[in-house]
């Protein structure tokens, strides 16, 4: 099923020529002996006024005759189409669905709670009033499946380089369930224009427990971030003084120095210096 254009007649013509009808029916039924012309011309125009329709902006009117598909009427104003027809109104708006929170697993297992919002459009009436019984509960219960496909391919967070979590990749995370959701609502005829997360959480039977892995994780990886930072710093200023030859070290004393370096460095809190005011050696 797509859409396709019905017969139409523009509708202030067709009312112009239902008035002269009328006024012609009339004649023939006052003035000659005969009414038999009149009462045709009154049938034809009650069945042409049957036909009359109204169409909103940003609106379509789907035409059904006799129980086919006759066309679907996009453009706005009054139009004349196929008398006795039965016409159903579709909107072309765009449109927000904010699902509720869904509580799901996440890759690793976790329950978190989960929603999004989605944005879309009907762009093919046919399909949307067809070949689906009702699109826009189609779009609600399509939306949640496929925020629960998505969720459950991704962890919640992660701290390893190039890996993708939900709270980290929010934007990739949308395109795939912007994209997914159109691969499931092209058959009602809709366009998804944005799918965006709006909530997302622990669920609350392990968000403390959770917060603190994270914390440690958080940790963990600010510590592996520290430590190579200052080992690089060390080596940076043995060999700087070095080269330089303000001082000589025998691996001894370059091993202590590394020590004290590493310790003022790596660790949480401040140091302390320490005056040695006699010889080095």
């Amino acid at each position: 099923m797509h859409e396709k254009k019905p017969w139409t007649w523009n509708g202030f013509v067709g009312l112009l020529t239902l008035v002269l009808v009328d006024i012609v029916g009339a004649w023939f039924m006052v003035q000659t002996e005969s009414p038999v012309l009149g009462i045709v011309l009154a049938i034809i125009s009650i069945s042409l006024l049957s036909g009359l329709t109204i169409v909103q902006p940003n609106q379509a009117m789907v035409v059904t005759f006799f129980g086919s598909y006759a066309g679907t009427i996009r453009q706005s104003g009054i139009w004349m189409t196929i008398p006795f027809s039965v016409r159903r109104k579709v909107s072309l708006r765009v449109r927000n669905f904010n699902s509720a929170k869904l509580k799901v697993n996440d890759i690793e297992g976790n329950p978190i709670e989960i929603a999004a919002v989605v944005v879309f459009r009907v762009v093919d009436s046919a399909k949307a009033t067809f070949d689906v019984d009702n699109y826009e509960q189609f779009v609600e219960i399509q939306s949640e499946t496929a925020l629960r496909h998505v969720a459950g391919k991704y962890p919640y967070d992660t701290f390893e380089d190039g890996g993708y979590s939900l709270r980290g990749n929010s934007d990739e995370v949308a395109g795939q369930l912007a994209q997914e959701l159109q691969d499931r609502l092209s058959v009602a005829g809709v366009e998804v224009m944005e799918a965006r997360l709006t909530h997302l959480a622990y669920s609350t039977e392990i968000a403390s427990a959770m917060l603190q892995r994270q914390q440690a994780a958080a940790i963990i990886a600010a510590r592996s971030k520290i430590v190579e930072g200052a080992v690089g710093m060390v080596q940076l200023a043995i060999s700087q003084l070095q080269e330089e030859g303000v001082i000589e070290l025998d691996e001894e004393r370059k091993a202590a120095m590394i020590n004290n370096l590493l310790v003022a460095i790596v660790s949480d809190r401040s140091a302390s210096p320490v005056i040695n005011t006699g010889s080095l050696y």
